[in-house]
């Protein structure tokens, strides 16, 4: 049952929406405003695309939105791309909302005219009208949509205005399966071809759920997929795509031009027309703060110096603010392990529920304040439109390793969490990129190392100081990843570069909504982890900690008893590795056991010296236990963090790289490179720092 005013209303039917649209168009803010809490993030099955997916009662009908990765077009060119067509093709959704950014119209409508083509039901959401306003821009909005022969409604959905006139028309739309009323015109020499393509895959029967002229379109344009499907699907389709080769020849040697270059030079051209009739320009009113602000902030002299005081501030507060909530769920989770202690006796039990668990998963949970503070942070430089500054601004850097400033864009997205960095090169062009920068992402610190550094500058740092100490380790990353892209590209990922127009969206002010909902599925995504993976790994670690039990005389001999145990035996195995760094077997078994997820490193340090005797089982507690450990000083644990930094990411970062870059090989590469890596530095850091008579 769905409810209107105080009535309620039986669902009986359902529709299907698909909401597609150019990156930077606002389709997540529209997705999110239609949605709101009500959906779910998953991939898209034999993919690791992200699809997001959520619900909606409008009236009687029970509206299903899939929100389809962004795209500029429908020619099978990146890996998104393709999932968005093949959805659209395959899955047949009732109706299809194309975002426009009402702003940037000639560039939007684009993938509007393959809509058209494709035949499918569409309605445009002219989205970010405030925006175009604000530039001067006036759009007929009926006229706009009888020359595109779709539903055009206007919408400000970082304000939610249109967005409930969007569905209706879409649910309309559906409930009638309304195709546009119109096709694109290519001209007479083009139409020509187009029209004797279409006839050749007509006789042959075309391709089941698209129309044969759509085919032609794609045949003239040699795409690649749709060439395939013709090869297997249509009966002699090896003699038929010979056929289009022809063709496409016939009309290339006539208009003297690319075939695929010539149809979209006549759909701009349509897109030109339809906005010459549509919209009307005046002297705008308001000031251009875009331009005003990207003057200052993409400024070869104050461009760099403002990201790195930007990145500076972020950490500033993160490790300021977050610190009173931290302290709060501390003391919470010490409670909770005294009243767990007096209600159970000494023993195994005991101790598996007070130090393993309430001490493993609480001493991670009590992070949760400053990961919620750094994706923030991080949401409102995305949605405000910074982050394509950013990588504006280091594009020119960027050349010189042999990247473009596009690389950067996945390696920022890696401060958040390193699987979306890794998934995010899907859209460099060039496999060399693309491998390049999903190797070096893992450099870029993740908000799961967070913990660790936060437990440690805490703990060996003043409180003034800390921040600028975890703000270090980060930049260190940055540099550190610009340096190895680099290598690689000089060495085994050696070639061109490729030619890249950056691409810099307007200012926009983020939403409330957008921002919260934002942080807390990110945030959710920690709390997840802490009570799934972190939970079993805290046991696991917990067990090796506390089997088997040592003899009665080990204290004699001089030996903690944690040292029998099977995770002593591994720490006391790899500490001669490991120890040129620093480190003893108590901090082996912490970074072994961080190889599964970085949060684990503050649960295993927190379970290893509760077990060796300390009473409590807070974070201030393990600080106190650290602070007091003659092994660890502070420049043991600066060099703990560049080594926390640099090795492996999580167990879940490694399978998608390993399945991005589609070889067993870039993976152990990956392992291997950054094992060394993190060994160097930390040698470097802690063998430097004593020579200069700093531990």
């Amino acid at each position: 049952m769905a409810t209107t005013g105080t009535a309620p209303v039986a669902v009986t039917s359902e529709i299907s929406i698909a909401l597609v649209g150019n990156p930077n168009a606002g389709k997540t803010t529209v997705f999110n405003a239609i949605t709101g809490s009500h959906q779910h993030v998953g991939n898209y099955p034999g993919v690791t695309v992200e699809k997001k997916e959520g619900r909606r009662v409008v009236g009687d009908t029970s509206v299903h939105v899939v929100d389809l990765p962004g795209t500029y077009s429908l020619t099978a060119y990146s890996l998104e791309e393709v999932v968005a067509r093949n959805f659209v093709i395959d899955e047949r959704p009732d109706v299809v909302i194309d975002v426009v950014d009402a702003s940037n119209l000639e560039r939007n409508l684009y993938l509007t005219t393959q809509f058209i083509e494709l035949g499918v039901p569409v309605v445009v959401a002219l989205n970010m009208m405030d925006v175009a306003g604000s530039m001067g821009r006036s759009i007929d909005i009926a006229l706009l949509s009888e020359l595109l022969g779709v539903p055009v409604v206007a919408t400000v959905a970082s304000k939610s205005e249109g967005v409930e006139d969007l569905l209706k028309v879409a649910v309309a739309v559906a409930r009638e399966r309304r195709p546009p009323a119109r096709d694109i015109s290519y001209g007479r020499e083009l139409e020509s071809h187009i029209r004797e393509i279409t006839e050749i895959v007509d006789a042959a029967g075309g391709l089941p759920g698209v129309p044969s002229r759509w085919v032609a379109l794609k045949l003239l344009e040699d795409d690649g997929e749709v060439r395939s499907d013709v090869e297997s699907d249509i009966a002699g389709g090896t003699e038929l795509l010979e056929r289009v080769r022809r063709v496409r020849a016939h009309l290339e040697a006539v208009i003297g031009d690319d075939a695929e270059l010539a149809l979209a030079d006549r759909r701009y051209g349509f897109i030109n027309g339809a906005c010459a009739e549509a919209v009307t320009s005046t002297t705008p009113t308001a000031v251009d703060w875009t331009e005003r602000i990207d003057q200052v902030v993409t400024s070869r002299i104050l461009g760099i110096p403002i990201f790195l005081l930007l990145m500076w501030a972020m950490f500033e507060l993160v490790f300021r603010l977050g610190a009173p909530p931290m302290g709060w769920l501390e003391s919470g989770f010490v409670a909770l392990g005294r009243l767990v202690a007096g209600l159970l006796p000494d023993g195994p039990l005991e101790s598996l529920i007070v130090d393993g668990i309430i001490g493993g998963v609480g001493g991670v949970l009590v992070f949760v304040p400053q990961i919620m503070l750094l994706f923030l942070a991080i949401s409102l430089l995305e949605d405000s439109g910074y982050m394509s500054r950013a990588a504006f601004v280091v594009d020119k850097l960027m050349h010189h390793i042999g990247l473009h400033g596009k690389s950067f864009i996945p390696m920022l997205i890696g401060f958040g969490c390193t699987v979306p960095a890794i998934l995010a090169t899907r859209t460099l062009e060039s496999r060399r990129d693309r491998l390049t920068t999903m190797l070096v992402a893992p450099l870029m610190s993740c908000g799961a190392r967070l913990p660790v550094y936060v437990l440690l500058a805490g703990a060996f740092f003043a409180p003034q100081m800390a921040g600028k100490v975890i703000f270090s380790i980060y930049l260190l990353g940055v540099l550190l990843a610009i340096l190895m892209a680099r290598v690689l590209r000089s060495t085994v990922l050696r070639g061109p570069l490729t030619p890249f127009v950056m691409e810099l969206p307007p200012y926009r002010m983020p939403t409330l909504k957008g921002t919260l909902l934002h942080v807390w599925e990110r945030a959710w995504c920690y709390i997840r982890k802490a009570g799934t993976v972190i939970l079993a790994a805290s046991v696991i670690v917990w067990a090796l900690l506390s089997y088997p039990t040592p003899p009665a005389d080990l204290a004699l001999q001089g030996q903690p008893e944690i040292a029998y145990t099977l995770a002593g035996r591994i720490g006391k195995a790899i500490e001669p590795v490991i120890r040129p760094l620093g480190f003893d077997w108590k901090i082996g078994i912490s970074l072994t056991a961080g190889l599964a997820a970085k949060e684990i490193v503050v649960s295993a340090l927190a379970t290893t010296y509760s077990l060796e005797g300390s009473e409590e089982t807070g974070l201030t507690a393990v600080r106190q236990a650290l602070r007091q450990d003659p092994v660890f000083s502070p420049l043991v644990a600066y060099a703990l963090m560049v080594f926390v930094l640099l090795y492996p990411p999580c167990v879940a970062s490694m399978a998608v790289l390993w399945r991005e870059a589609g070889s067993l090989k870039w993976l152990a590469f990956a392992i291997a490179y950054t094992i060394a890596l993190a060994w160097v530095m930390a040698f470097v850091v802690y063998q430097g720092g004593r020579a200069l008579g700093l531990g």
